[in-house]
């Protein structure tokens, strides 16, 4: 954590840092924290991805996926990267899109993050105005909501509403500890095709 960070200096760590870097990075106010993520970090991050792009492409829902896109805005003074973040109701609009402003351009409908080692910091998702935000930590899913500029817990989301993603989730990123990631992915693919029918 460093403090009295200004904008220009947050600007230029990004600058430097570049976009191959293994470090996430949040700004808030003048406060900069680095996290580097760890290895159990990476994997559920990479399991959930891949769960959700799945669950997108079987309920046949466009959407546009950025990553870990540095989302920021000089006039709030905030700025942060999600482990991935998704465009959805607005996947359309961001389709060819190189660098995001979002001054103008609208925030990702959906982030996830992942805690292992230190935890999400809530006030610059509401303040970039994050529509629904899952936050996985120590086996379990929480779904934030954005109502009124903050954030509530939701038992179900928003976008999925007809799927019990609190429970569906989690049981597939701890299938893949136990299977491995391929074997659950089939096996994810397979559930919804039967919850389809």
């Amino acid at each position: 954590m460093l403090h009295d960070i200004s904008w220009r200096e947050f600007e230029a760590i990004l600058e430097e840092l570049g976009d191959r870097r293994a470090t996430r990075l949040a700004y808030s106010r003048g406060t900069l924290e680095i996290r580097m993520p760890l290895h159990k970090h990476e994997i559920a991050k990479i399991i959930i991805e891949d769960l959700l792009k799945i669950l997108l492409e079987e309920l046949n829902i466009d959407c546009e996926p950025f990553g870990s896109t540095t989302f920021r805005r000089k006039d709030m003074t905030q700025g942060i990267e999600p482990d991935n973040s998704f465009y959805i109701q607005n996947s359309a609009r961001m389709i060819g899109k190189e660098r995001i402003y979002l001054e103008v351009d609208p925030p990702p409908d959906l982030a996830i993050v992942v805690d292992v080692t230190s935890k999400t910091q809530l006030d610059v998702y509401e303040a970039l105005g994050i529509p629904e935000l899952w936050r996985y930590e120590d086996g379990k899913l929480q779904i934030n909501i954005l109502q009124d500029g903050k954030y509530i817990e939701l038992q179900f989301s928003p976008t999925f509403p007809n799927l019990p993603i609190l429970e569906i989730i989690p049981q597939f990123v701890e299938q893949s500890r136990i299977v491995g990631r391929s074997s659950t992915l089939k096996a994810f693919r397979l559930f919804l095709r039967t919850q389809a029918n």
